[in-house]
């Protein structure tokens, strides 16, 4: 049995789940979210818990049964409290700002960038040189982040660009200052 796929969804209150045919609808506080479930994983409810159960045991049906368990998991997590990328922007001029449900970008382009938020997606931007992106579904969160990031990934030798809080960016040493010994290597 798989570890993770043998483990229960625990239901919080406040969110309620629902199959229609092959989709399992959930609705909570932050939105809802529904998931098309293929014949290969059944799911049932027992209790304040949603149990993800494989069809057979050969190879495609066990990676369906963690996979499915994950997901489902993930939408009643994202539907009771959400989850939220922030991303922070570092150089001079370097910005962004709301504008409605556009969000503008100055990275040192001649223009700022205006991406328009998709449909359950929130951005907040406390500074100008800070963005967090929530929303319920955490793939859609995810996925526009690293679109938001890919406008000016940061670069190796200033740091410029636009990173996630925390990220680790590996700096490289800029051109060194030669000394006399480069000097008298001579001509020719």
């Amino acid at each position: 049995m798989s570890r993770i796929g043998r483990a229960p969804v625990t239901i919080p209150s406040g969110v309620t789940t629902k199959q229609e045919g092959a989709s399992l609808l959930v609705e909570g506080p932050k939105g809802k979210l529904s998931l098309d479930i293929p014949p290969a994983v059944t799911v049932r409810l027992e209790g304040e818990q949603l149990k993800v159960e494989r069809t057979a045991e050969d190879k495609r049906h066990r990676a369906m049964h963690g996979l499915y368990r994950a997901l489902i998991a993930n939408m009643v997590h994202g539907v009771s409290t959400g989850f939220s990328k922030e991303l922070e922007i570092s150089g001079v001029g370097y910005r962004a700002q709301l504008q409605g449900k556009q969000i503008s970008i100055q990275v040192g382009f001649s223009h700022p960038v205006v991406v328009a938020l998709p449909e359950g997606i929130t951005v907040e931007v406390p500074k100008p040189t800070s963005v967090i992106v929530k929303g319920a579904d955490k793939h859609l969160v995810g996925q526009f982040a690293a679109n938001l990031r890919r406008i000016a990934p940061p670069e190796p030798y200033k740091g410029k660009g636009i990173k996630y809080v925390g990220e680790i960016i590996r700096r490289k040493a800029g051109k060194a200052a030669t000394g006399a010994g480069a000097k008298a290597g001579g001509g020719g």
